[in-house]
């Protein structure tokens, strides 16, 4: 199994934290975010890994440079990365959407434990790691699913909401061939380059089978606010600690 990791993005709302960096290189506790994100791969037997750049790449480079140990590491710079969504990214890293493979936004912290659910779960197909909570908020990317099949996913969603994606999906047996083929159609329209991957996702849902594994009770954590900074770091100290 590989991974892609997206890491374009400056993560402008998190003010000055980025001004001169982007949001993957902020430091939780002595590691950066894709640091640990790489750390996790690695401690789940993920050995390839695939990230995309954007903003200031030359320092992503120098940190995985830097790095002993783990994944095998390559860069990929999206010279959109300022006007187009991460499905722009997707399509400058496609031709890695093969075999099986994971999809990991470059703003999310998980647990060992949780990327072991995901790395050791054989859905074949797509699969859109999930969580749940009592109530969801106008940034959440909103999911409905039954029966472990999801049926829509997006932020503006209303009825029916009973989980969220965490940004982090599985392709096995097929999955991420599907994924490419639509990441490509949908560049070509008039609004690909504003669009979100999870877009793409909803829309392949509404004619095949799309999965959803649960990770209810497992750790993570999304950075995209300066408070969210905070709960990052109080929680990846404890994840240290144990």
């Amino acid at each position: 199994m590989k991974a892609i990791i997206l890491s374009a993005g400056q993560g402008s709302r998190l003010g000055h934290m980025v001004d001169d960096r982007p949001k993957c290189l902020i430091d939780f506790n002595g590691r950066s975010l894709l640091d640990r994100q790489l750390d996790t791969l690695a401690a789940n037997g993920v050995e390839e890994a695939l990230v995309v750049t954007g903003f200031h790449d030359e320092l992503v480079d120098a940190a995985i440079a830097a790095r002993s140990g783990g994944p095998r590491v390559q860069t990929i710079f999206n010279p959109f990365y300022k006007v187009a969504d991460n499905t722009g990214s997707l399509y400058m890293a496609r031709e890695a959407l093969s075999g099986d493979c994971l999809v990991w936004n470059g703003d999310t912290l998980v647990s060992d434990a949780l990327m072991r659910r995901v790395v050791e779960n054989d859905r074949s197909g797509i699969c859109v790691t999930i969580d749940r909570k009592e109530a969801y908020d106008s940034d959440d990317m909103k999911v409905v699913e039954a029966e472990g099949r999801l049926k829509a996913i997006g932020k503006r969603l209303s009825d029916g909401v009973n989980a969220e994606s965490i940004g982090l999906l599985a392709f096995r047996a097929g999955g991420a061939e599907t994924f490419r083929e639509a990441i490509e159609r949908a560049m070509r329209t008039p609004e690909g380059t504003t669009i979100w991957y999870l877009r793409v996702i909803n829309h392949i849902a509404q004619g095949s089978d799309v999965w959803t594994l649960d990770i209810s009770g497992e750790e993570w954590g999304e950075v995209d606010f300066p408070e969210d900074v905070k709960r990052a770091r109080d929680l990846t100290a404890r994840w240290d600690s144990a």
